[in-house]
């Protein structure tokens, strides 16, 4: 992920929860909002709901590599968390992939096409 930099710090994940727009599908929920800087930041959350932990870090790879393919898609300077719902286990990649260009069109995070 070239322009895009972990959100690690716990307050950094409730502010998004607290003070971010959000959007919810059964497969996935996004909380964004605006930072100061250039590049993006993601943070991605999977519960102990989903499953067992070779569940989780698969859901939680899946979920990385969808973001990953569609980067370059993304607007610049937004704080981003993925949460994984239940369902995230059971789907494919191509329907967490789906979701989440869905999800974040909903929020105005993707950049207009031009043609």
């Amino acid at each position: 992920m070239k322009n895009t930099v972990s959100i690690k710090r716990n307050n950094d994940f409730r502010a998004l929860y607290k003070r971010g727009k959000s959007s919810v599908s059964p497969v996935l929920a996004i909380y964004a909002r605006k930072n100061k800087t250039t590049s993006n930041r993601i943070g991605i959350t999977v519960s102990t709901k989903v499953g067992k932990a070779h569940v989780r870090n698969r859901v939680r790879r899946r979920i990385r590599e969808a973001y990953r393919i569609n980067e370059t898609s993304f607007k610049k300077g937004i704080d981003m968390v993925i949460v994984a719902r239940v369902r995230a286990a059971e789907v494919t990649f191509h329907e967490i992939e789906k979701n989440l260009l869905l999800l974040t069109e909903k929020l105005g995070l993707l950049l207009e096409v031009q043609e």
